[in-house]
């Protein structure tokens, strides 16, 4: 259709004021002589003329593969699509794997299933990707490992990954509440590389608080009694979330002696410091020490909300920090948001493993599972709650059955001699009347 328009007003600009244009048509073909009143006037192809340049325009806009940069090649500079929507079935994947050995009491197991399927996922992704944040050096593969090139060899967009294929193992292998799979995406460069320190201070509000407000620098009951006041309530009310270490003794003290109540969570401060950001979340402000890594991937969260961070690199001994100084870190800075995450084209997505209050755990059919993920954009500020339904007879990236079998060398088996479906991890599906009925 805008083909046929933009062929038609070209036509009719070139030749509607033709000298002679009228008398052939009287000539030639009287029967149109009765139309010519109906032709466009001056007025009429000025708007013409006026529609088609917005016609072009949107083409352009729409088809920014046929935008040229500087040097010649596509313009990329504005990421089109939600790569978000692409990340969240890495999650998927990563949970459903990892899932599997949930109250196994092996959590090197749990976190190796994770690692594997995300690996797998994230190198069918349209990007070019390098691993900033992941689980370690090179010679530690097969973990995903800082440096690591993942995606589909594309060219564009070129981007910096924050990845946590499990953040909660102990939780899982042990059955607990919390665990979730999680990865951050942005434009390259724009992500903090933590470099030795593996740990850091974190102080972490919602959208209400004034970031300027608080600080690490602050006192902590000034931090608490600021937060009530933006949140409008009482100090009393306010509820602090923090990782339940011996580390904290200190500052759970001087949250009480503030007035504030205390939530302690085992593991997990990534979905933590997302709840701070959530409406009617039970929390209302994390602190305390956590990992490094976590902090940046709980920034890219954070940012995509609304929510602010504040992280200052705490070294664990005089080892670390003189690693850190040599390195050319300033050990008593306070990292704010845009130190931690620059820039707004950050994605983030995360799938529960086992049951939190942010998401919850993957449940297992017989015939299939399902997952439930929150999917952000900065750029747009949308936030996404998927639930997710995966059918072990349409197997796909994300569509990975597994039974009670150990056995995970057969990744790529789908059916077995009888033409019955066979999961990837060995063993046919069991059938419908086995277990409980998926919803779908």
């Amino acid at each position: 259709m805008a083909l046929s328009f933009h062929n038609t007003s070209r036509n009719l600009l070139k030749g509607a004021h033709h000298p002679s244009w009228s008398c052939r048509i009287a000539f030639r073909r009287p029967q149109l002589l009765a139309r010519v009143s109906q032709l466009p006037s001056s007025s009429d192809i000025v708007e013409l003329q006026h529609l088609n340049n917005l016609h072009n325009q949107r083409a352009a806009s729409i088809l920014s593969v046929d935008v040229q940069n500087d040097a010649g090649g596509p313009d990329y500079s504005l990421v089109q699509r939600n790569l978000a929507l692409e990340l969240v079935r890495v999650t998927e994947a990563a949970a459903l794997a990892a899932g599997r050995w949930f109250g196994k009491g092996d959590k090197n197991a749990a976190d190796q299933a994770a690692v594997d399927m995300m690996r797998k996922v994230l190198n069918s992704v349209a990007m070019d990707g390098v691993v900033v944040i992941g689980e370690g050096e090179k010679d530690e593969a097969p973990m995903l490992y800082c440096g690591e090139r993942i995606g589909d060899g594309s060219m564009f967009p070129k981007v910096d990954i924050a990845v946590d294929p499990l953040d909660g193992t102990s939780l899982t292998s042990q059955g607990r509440n919390g665990a979730i799979s999680v990865i951050a995406v942005a434009e390259q460069g724009s992500l903090f590389d933590p470099g030795p320190c593996m740990y850091m201070e974190k102080l972490a509000v919602g959208p209400q608080v004034d970031p300027d407000s608080v600080s690490l620098d602050y006192s902590v009951r000034h931090n608490i009694k600021w937060v009530a006041k933006a949140l409008d309530k009482p100090v009393s009310d306010v509820t602090v979330l923090m990782l339940d270490r011996p580390r904290h003794a200190d500052l759970i003290r001087q949250c009480r002696d503030a007035g504030a109540r205390i939530r302690l969570i085992s593991d997990g401060d990534v979905a933590g410091a997302i709840e701070v950001a959530k409406a009617g979340a039970p929390v209302d402000m994390m602190m305390g020490i956590g990992g490094t890594p976590e902090g940046v991937i709980a920034a890219c969260a954070l940012k995509c909300m609304g929510g602010h961070i504040q992280g200052r690199l705490w070294p664990r001994d005089e080892k670390e920090r003189a690693a850190a100084i040599a390195r050319g870190y300033d050990i008593n800075k306070i990292l704010l948001m845009d130190d931690l995450v620059r820039g707004d084209d950050v994605f983030f997505a995360a799938t529960g493993v086992s049951d939190g209050d942010l998401l919850r755990g993957v449940r297992y059919y017989s015939g299939g599972a399902s997952t439930n993920s929150i999917v952000m954009r900065c750029k747009s500020g949308t936030v996404r709650f998927i639930e997710t339904y995966h059918k072990w007879t349409k197997p796909s990236v994300t569509n990975i059955s597994l039974d009670d079998s150990d056995d995970s060398t057969a990744m790529n088996r789908r059916t077995n001699g009888n033409g019955s479906n066979t999961h990837p991890y060995g063993g046919a599906t069991r059938g419908r009347g086995a277990g409980q009925r998926p919803p779908w």
